[in-house]
């Protein structure tokens, strides 16, 4: 895809963030062509994918020319003056952080952690991405903003909360973007982009000025192409604020791109967690998540279908997540302009809060021990653990743009358990996951799979990813150009 620069010449987009690092570093582009070239498209696309909430024209511009003088001046930096986006949930200094809510908000008067860190590596963020009403719900629509679809067919959505971000790296806008998942946010829209999506560890990347977003189910993560540019965009995020609660040691997302997976112990699940909906893989999404199974094996994997011991983990869930949105939605100047929904979450998640909270994040310790005799089985019962859980994403592929209008809360959450009941229980443990694209509906609509693992396996689940990857090369499919 290529566009018109501010000087008038035509530039191609680089196919990445890696690739785009590479050509400023080499004198091969500038980071005003590529920053003017990104934000031309956005605004050409905004009419139609409306995956921006605010853009930072003048400012990005401004910070690429500066880009520019660094990189004349022979320094080097893993994005310097490379091209990105954040979420509408992450605080830039000078802008809202509106979080897909109506009504006015103060300016940010600091950077969040993840974006101090960022602009550390040099990145130019152009823009803040589109989430529906705080991060609830895997589609992003509201009247705040409007409908944000999908690049691979514009009646249906992108997917939620972090959609903004993964329709402007499907589409092309930019090479990368952040997002956040809170339960499946993003992983859910990676997977009907077909982006590679990562939920890093809790704590890998820092969610300041948060001290624990959403009792601890809330993550930052990227969107990316490919895994190489996912890895990349992590090292240049992660680590801890000063504040922040939860540390895990550091990981070289990168280098394990690089590297190969070795020969694992794959277990295959169908059965997704109790959500009393009778929740099944769309046939479509069977077919997918099958033949990637089967590549697997074919690489030397070792793939066997099992049964995690999920028990009833959303009585971990539903607190927290409710408590959560509670305490931001309470924040609000005009608690009258949210959706009704999220007044209805509001009133639960008071009720909820406190010692229910407290107890629900209790039940985490036992909740690692059921679910990870999965990875390490207790000593004298049967053979070796299993190393990667690989799961579909979603049950269902991307519903079209309105499907949740005019529902209450109640048949909102039944919806969405029926479409997404996958995703969620990883953020309750707080462990890393990755979607990676699985293939396409027969109707063209792309659909995801996600590698799992235990606490801290970030690098092994990049390996495997980057394998598929190179075997699969779904960096090669793209979403239809944009109409002018």
């Amino acid at each position: 895809m290529s566009s018109v620069d501010s000087t008038g010449a035509d530039v191609e987009a680089p196919a990445g963030l890696a690739a785009g690092a590479r050509a400023l570093a080499a004198g091969d582009a500038s980071s005003t062509q590529l920053v003017s070239a990104a934000l031309a498209r956005i605004e050409a696309s905004q009419g139609t994918l409306n995956a921006f909430r605010h853009l930072r024209t003048e400012a990005a511009l401004a910070e690429a020319a500066e880009a520019d003088r660094r990189l004349a001046a022979g320094e080097r930096l893993p994005l310097l003056g490379v091209p990105v986006a954040v979420k509408d949930d992450t605080d830039v200094a000078g802008m809202p952080t509106y979080f897909g809510c109506a009504g006015e908000r103060p300016l940010a008067t600091a950077d969040s952690e993840a974006v101090r860190r960022l602009r550390a590596a040099g990145a130019v963020i152009v823009g803040k991405t589109n989430s529906c009403e705080l991060g609830q719900w895997p589609f992003t629509e509201g009247p705040a903003f409007g409908a944000t679809r999908n690049p691979w067919n514009k009646d249906h959505t992108p997917g939620g909360s972090s959609g903004g971000s993964a329709a402007a790296v499907a589409a092309g806008l930019v090479p990368a973007a952040l997002g956040s998942d809170g339960a499946g946010s993003v992983r859910i829209p990676a997977a009907w982009t077909h982006l590679v999506g990562i939920k890093p560890q809790r704590g890998r990347i820092s969610v300041h000025p948060h001290s624990d977003a959403f009792q601890g189910l809330t993550v930052n993560g990227p969107l990316a192409r490919t895994v190489a540019d996912a890895a990349l965009l992590l090292d240049a995020v992660a680590g801890a604020h000063p504040d922040d609660p939860h540390r895990p040691p550091p990981v070289q997302a990168s280098a394990a791109a690089r590297r190969d997976p070795g020969r694992l112990r794959i277990a295959l699940a169908w059965r997704p967690p109790l959500t009393l909906t009778g929740s099944a893989p769309h046939p479509d999404v069977r077919r997918a998540v099958t033949e990637l199974a089967e590549a697997l094996a074919r690489l030397g994997h070792h793939v066997e279908e099992a049964r995690p011991r999920y028990g009833l983990i959303g009585l971990g869930f539903v607190p927290r997540a409710t408590a959560g949105i509670a305490e931001l939605a309470a924040l609000h100047p005009d608690p009258a302009l949210l959706d009704a929904r999220t007044r209805s979450v509001l009133r639960t998640g008071t009720r909820l809060g406190g010692r229910v909270v407290r107890a629900a994040r209790e039940r985490e310790v036992r909740q690692h021990r059921r679910i990870g005799a999965l990875f390490h089985p207790p000593r004298g019962r049967g053979g070796p653990g299993f190393d990667v859980l690989l799961t579909p994403t979603t049950a269902l592929p991307p519903p079209r743009i309105g499907r949740f209008d005019g529902l209450s809360a109640w048949r909102t959450d039944v919806a969405i358990a029926e479409a997404c009941p996958y995703a969620w229980p990883w953020n309750v443990l707080g462990w890393p996951g990755i979607n990676v694209p699985a293939g396409f509906t027969c109707d063209g609509l792309p659909v995801g799979a996600q590698l799992l693992g235990p606490s801290r396996s970030e690098e092994r689940l990049i390996s495997l990813a980057a394998q598929l990857e190179a075997d699969r090369r779904w960096y090669e499919h793209r979403p239809p150009p944009l109409a002018p």
